[in-house]
């Protein structure tokens, strides 16, 4: 039983990188569930969310945080950066995601570079090249910005393509460590919390401007019985004037929402779904410390 116990592998696999280069999307098909919402929106992603692959002689824990953000404009960002430090602290092995045509990321990686664990430049949306040349070319490009990781790995997560090459460098450099989590858990956050990222999503696709980021989702009722979930959700927005945008006229975009997000909840649940979404205004909710403690940002 002790041998057992002492070749099982466990650690946090955290991913970071600049917005939008598809971090969600990528520990999305490493996990195989939807479980962080993806968006072509830059800043889709506000908290850490984990994702826990499980087999008998290891876990893997998969961190998907928010794109790093280099001058943080209010509290909800700094509070977003501060995830991004932690899983930092705590990684056993640091997925930085780059995408095929970025060309920067001095300004973190001056940050990282010394951190000494295993390092992979995850080069994303490589469909977007030319072929393998272009390839080598990228890789040679980061090479020559200084870049210096344990290796070079290119991917398409939308395509799933050669995401086994990645997971094989993380199972070989995966710590020797009892499992942290249940093996039964496939993520860390209860289910309240995916219903507000799926509205979330919603409000991120059917909006434009300022509306996405200027809004938060809070479930204020969750009965869960064994046919039916049945919920209550706040949509939280910045400002008044914000709030008949995000209703519409005659109630339209709410009840559009709100259909897109209870079609995504039944999938999600595998039950019926009664879905109620209200708005309210909470001004200036992204400078407020105790509001930023309800949505979970600050502890």
């Amino acid at each position: 039983m002790d041998n057992e116990q002492k070749k099982h592998k466990a650690g946090f696999v955290n991913i970071i990188g600049h917005p939008n280069v598809g971090k969600s999307t990528l520990m999305n098909a490493l996990v195989g569930e939807k479980l962080a919402i993806t968006t072509s929106k830059a800043q889709t992603t506000r908290h850490r969310i984990m994702g826990i692959v499980n087999e008998d002689d290891y876990q893997i824990v998969y961190s998907d945080t928010p794109g790093i953000i280099e001058e943080p404009a209010y509290k909800l960002q700094e509070s977003m950066m501060d995830f991004v430090r932690t899983s930092l602290r705590d990684a056993d092995i640091l997925l930085i995601v780059t995408e095929f045509g970025e060309k920067d990321i001095s300004a973190y990686w001056s940050k990282i570079k010394d951190i000494d664990l295993p390092k992979v430049l995850v080069i994303n949306k490589i469909d977007q090249s030319k072929g393998n040349e272009d390839i080598v070319n990228k890789i040679q490009y980061w090479k020559d910005q200084g870049v210096e990781v344990d290796a070079f790995i290119p991917v398409s997560a939308t395509e799933n393509f050669n995401l086994d090459s990645l997971f094989n460098f993380i199972l070989q450099h995966l710590p020797e460590h009892p499992p942290y989590f249940d093996k039964e858990m496939l993520t860390d956050r209860a289910m309240r919390f995916f219903v507000t990222e799926i509205i979330r999503e919603k409000i991120l696709m059917n909006y434009k401007q300022e509306i996405p980021y200027s809004v938060e989702v809070d479930v204020d009722i969750f009965e869960e019985h064994d046919d039916i979930d049945k919920i209550l959700a706040i949509i939280y927005c910045n400002r008044a004037s914000q709030k008949p945008i995000l209703i519409g006229k005659g109630g339209k975009m709410m009840k559009k929402v709100g259909t897109e997000a209870r079609l995504d909840i039944e999938a999600f649940t595998g039950k019926k779904c009664y879905l109620e979404l209200l708005v309210k205004v909470r001004e200036n909710w992204r400078t407020n410390d105790n509001l930023l403690k309800k949505f979970g940002y600050k502890s």
